[in-house]
Protein backbone atom coordinates (compact mmCIF):
# COMPACT_ATOMS: atom_id res chain seq x y z
CA UNK A 1 0.00 0.00 0.00
CA UNK A 2 2.91 2.82 0.96
CA UNK A 3 4.86 1.84 -2.40
CA UNK A 4 1.35 2.30 -4.06
CA UNK A 5 1.04 5.70 -2.43
CA UNK A 6 4.83 6.68 -2.85
CA UNK A 7 4.39 5.92 -6.70
CA UNK A 8 1.64 7.82 -6.84
CA UNK A 9 2.78 11.05 -5.44
CA UNK A 10 5.83 10.49 -7.51
CA UNK A 11 3.80 10.98 -10.89
CA UNK A 12 1.37 13.67 -9.55
CA UNK A 13 3.69 16.00 -7.20
CA UNK A 14 5.73 16.76 -10.33
CA UNK A 15 2.50 17.18 -12.40
CA UNK A 16 0.96 19.56 -9.90
CA UNK A 17 3.90 21.60 -9.41
CA UNK A 18 4.35 22.01 -13.13
CA UNK A 19 0.66 22.96 -13.88
CA UNK A 20 1.07 25.24 -10.76
CA UNK A 21 3.90 27.25 -12.40
CA UNK A 22 2.24 27.20 -15.76
CA UNK A 23 -0.71 28.61 -14.29
CA UNK A 24 1.29 31.16 -12.04
CA UNK A 25 2.98 32.32 -15.43
CA UNK A 26 -0.21 32.35 -17.62
CA UNK A 27 -2.18 34.56 -15.12
CA UNK A 28 0.56 37.07 -14.88
CA UNK A 29 1.04 37.21 -18.64
CA UNK A 30 -2.54 37.93 -18.62
CA UNK A 31 -2.22 41.06 -16.84
CA UNK A 32 -0.42 42.67 -20.28
CA UNK A 33 -4.31 42.73 -21.69
CA UNK A 34 -5.13 45.64 -18.88
CA UNK A 35 -2.87 47.69 -21.50
CA UNK A 36 -4.83 47.48 -24.37
CA UNK A 37 -8.37 49.84 -23.74
CA UNK A 38 -11.15 48.45 -22.49
CA UNK A 39 -13.27 48.35 -25.85
CA UNK A 40 -9.97 46.55 -27.28
CA UNK A 41 -9.82 43.45 -24.69
CA UNK A 42 -10.78 40.28 -26.47
CA UNK A 43 -13.36 39.43 -23.21
CA UNK A 44 -15.68 42.43 -24.37
CA UNK A 45 -16.06 41.29 -28.37
CA UNK A 46 -15.86 37.16 -27.77
CA UNK A 47 -17.95 37.57 -24.70
CA UNK A 48 -15.51 34.73 -23.17
CA UNK A 49 -12.72 35.00 -21.33
CA UNK A 50 -9.90 32.94 -22.47
CA UNK A 51 -6.65 32.22 -20.39
CA UNK A 52 -3.75 32.79 -22.09
CA UNK A 53 -3.99 35.33 -24.68
CA UNK A 54 -2.20 37.57 -22.36
CA UNK A 55 0.77 35.42 -23.66
CA UNK A 56 0.56 36.13 -26.90
CA UNK A 57 0.61 40.02 -26.06
CA UNK A 58 3.33 39.74 -23.93
CA UNK A 59 5.30 37.76 -26.45
CA UNK A 60 3.77 40.28 -29.03
CA UNK A 61 5.27 43.56 -27.23
CA UNK A 62 8.62 41.31 -26.46
CA UNK A 63 9.51 41.10 -30.13
CA UNK A 64 8.36 44.27 -31.34
CA UNK A 65 10.61 46.15 -28.57
CA UNK A 66 13.48 44.32 -29.89
CA UNK A 67 12.68 44.52 -33.83
CA UNK A 68 12.50 48.21 -33.03
CA UNK A 69 14.87 48.90 -30.72
CA UNK A 70 17.47 47.16 -33.48
CA UNK A 71 17.77 50.19 -35.42
CA UNK A 72 19.43 53.50 -34.96
CA UNK A 73 16.28 55.49 -33.93
CA UNK A 74 15.17 52.22 -31.59
CA UNK A 75 19.20 52.43 -29.93
CA UNK A 76 19.10 56.12 -29.74
CA UNK A 77 15.10 56.11 -27.50
CA UNK A 78 16.67 53.20 -25.83
CA UNK A 79 19.94 55.71 -25.11
CA UNK A 80 17.41 58.75 -24.07
CA UNK A 81 15.77 56.62 -21.45
CA UNK A 82 18.50 55.15 -19.73
CA UNK A 83 20.29 58.15 -19.62
CA UNK A 84 16.86 59.63 -17.55
CA UNK A 85 16.55 56.91 -15.77
CA UNK A 86 20.22 57.93 -14.50
CA UNK A 87 18.68 61.02 -13.10
CA UNK A 88 16.69 58.90 -10.62
CA UNK A 89 18.67 58.02 -7.62
CA UNK A 90 17.07 54.84 -6.30
CA UNK A 91 15.45 53.69 -9.52
CA UNK A 92 19.06 54.30 -11.42
CA UNK A 93 20.39 52.16 -8.90
CA UNK A 94 17.57 49.15 -9.23
CA UNK A 95 17.74 49.61 -12.74
CA UNK A 96 21.60 49.19 -13.70
CA UNK A 97 21.54 46.18 -11.06
CA UNK A 98 18.75 44.47 -12.87
CA UNK A 99 20.23 45.44 -16.23
CA UNK A 100 23.85 44.42 -16.02
CA UNK A 101 22.41 40.74 -14.70
CA UNK A 102 20.35 40.57 -17.55
CA UNK A 103 22.81 41.55 -19.72
CA UNK A 104 25.12 38.96 -18.61
CA UNK A 105 22.67 36.20 -18.31
CA UNK A 106 20.64 36.65 -21.78
CA UNK A 107 23.74 38.03 -23.62
CA UNK A 108 24.67 35.49 -26.46
CA UNK A 109 28.68 36.55 -25.97
CA UNK A 110 27.97 36.80 -22.03
CA UNK A 111 29.60 33.71 -20.09
CA UNK A 112 27.46 33.55 -17.46
CA UNK A 113 26.17 29.91 -16.76
CA UNK A 114 28.03 28.59 -19.60
CA UNK A 115 29.91 26.38 -17.78
CA UNK A 116 29.40 23.88 -14.72
CA UNK A 117 31.96 23.64 -11.85
CA UNK A 118 33.09 21.39 -9.39
CA UNK A 119 34.13 23.49 -5.93
CA UNK A 120 35.39 22.92 -2.50
CA UNK A 121 32.56 24.36 -0.20
CA UNK A 122 31.57 25.06 2.30
CA UNK A 123 35.02 23.11 3.32
CA UNK A 124 37.54 21.32 1.99
CA UNK A 125 36.48 17.92 2.78
CA UNK A 126 33.06 18.53 0.94
CA UNK A 127 32.26 19.46 -2.84
CA UNK A 128 29.66 21.02 -4.44
CA UNK A 129 28.48 21.96 -7.92
CA UNK A 130 28.74 25.84 -9.03
CA UNK A 131 28.24 27.81 -12.43
CA UNK A 132 31.16 29.96 -13.89
CA UNK A 133 29.95 33.42 -13.65
CA UNK A 134 33.21 35.56 -15.25
CA UNK A 135 36.08 36.64 -14.03
CA UNK A 136 36.58 39.40 -10.83
CA UNK A 137 36.57 42.54 -12.26
CA UNK A 138 37.20 46.49 -10.98
CA UNK A 139 39.19 47.24 -7.76
CA UNK A 140 38.15 43.47 -6.70
CA UNK A 141 40.54 42.29 -9.17
CA UNK A 142 43.75 44.91 -7.92
CA UNK A 143 43.20 42.87 -4.51
CA UNK A 144 43.10 39.62 -5.76
CA UNK A 145 46.44 37.32 -6.64
CA UNK A 146 46.69 35.07 -8.76
CA UNK A 147 43.80 33.63 -11.80
CA UNK A 148 40.69 34.14 -10.22
CA UNK A 149 37.20 33.06 -11.15
CA UNK A 150 34.20 34.18 -10.03
CA UNK A 151 31.39 31.64 -9.27
CA UNK A 152 27.80 30.99 -8.35
CA UNK A 153 26.91 28.29 -6.14
CA UNK A 154 23.09 27.43 -5.77
CA UNK A 155 21.41 26.20 -3.10
CA UNK A 156 19.28 22.99 -3.02
CA UNK A 157 16.41 22.78 -4.32
CA UNK A 158 15.90 26.16 -5.06
CA UNK A 159 18.67 27.54 -7.49
CA UNK A 160 17.72 30.87 -7.32
CA UNK A 161 19.32 31.63 -4.56
CA UNK A 162 22.83 30.77 -3.46
CA UNK A 163 26.02 32.17 -3.19
CA UNK A 164 28.29 34.50 -5.00
CA UNK A 165 32.42 33.14 -4.48
CA UNK A 166 35.82 34.15 -5.86
CA UNK A 167 38.08 31.56 -6.56
CA UNK A 168 41.63 30.14 -7.74
CA UNK A 169 40.92 29.00 -10.91
CA UNK A 170 42.85 26.18 -10.02
CA UNK A 171 40.41 24.73 -7.32
CA UNK A 172 37.94 24.36 -9.75
CA UNK A 173 36.70 21.04 -11.94
CA UNK A 174 34.85 21.86 -15.12
CA UNK A 175 32.40 19.08 -15.33
CA UNK A 176 31.36 17.11 -18.52
CA UNK A 177 27.60 18.10 -18.20
CA UNK A 178 25.67 20.64 -19.49
CA UNK A 179 24.29 23.39 -17.77
CA UNK A 180 20.91 22.27 -17.59
CA UNK A 181 22.31 18.67 -16.54
CA UNK A 182 23.80 20.14 -13.45
CA UNK A 183 20.48 22.26 -12.41
CA UNK A 184 18.71 18.89 -12.93
CA UNK A 185 21.22 17.30 -10.65
CA UNK A 186 21.07 20.06 -7.79
CA UNK A 187 17.56 20.95 -8.24
CA UNK A 188 16.78 17.20 -7.52
CA UNK A 189 19.39 17.06 -4.30
CA UNK A 190 21.54 14.60 -6.10
CA UNK A 191 18.90 12.12 -7.07
CA UNK A 192 18.27 12.62 -10.92
CA UNK A 193 22.06 11.85 -12.00
CA UNK A 194 23.28 13.35 -15.54
CA UNK A 195 23.35 10.65 -17.74
CA UNK A 196 27.16 10.36 -18.35
CA UNK A 197 27.24 9.55 -14.10
CA UNK A 198 24.42 7.09 -14.98
CA UNK A 199 26.25 5.19 -17.40
CA UNK A 200 29.40 5.78 -15.46
CA UNK A 201 27.77 3.58 -12.64
CA UNK A 202 26.11 0.80 -14.92
CA UNK A 203 29.41 0.12 -16.26
CA UNK A 204 30.97 0.29 -12.59
CA UNK A 205 27.87 -2.39 -12.21
CA UNK A 206 28.44 -4.42 -14.83
CA UNK A 207 32.19 -5.00 -14.22
CA UNK A 208 31.92 -5.91 -10.34
CA UNK A 209 29.02 -8.65 -11.50
CA UNK A 210 31.82 -10.38 -13.92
Amino acid sequence: MRKYFVTGLLILVPLAITLWVLNLIISTMDQTLLLLPEAWRPENFLHVRIPGLGVILTLLIVFLTGLATRNFIGKKVVKLWELALARIPVVNAIYSSVKQVSDTLLSSSGNAFRKALLVRYPHQQSWTIAFLTGTPGGDVKNHLQGDYVSVYVPTTPNPTSGFFLMMLKADTIELDMSVDEALKYIVSMGVVAPPELVKKSLAESAKSSV
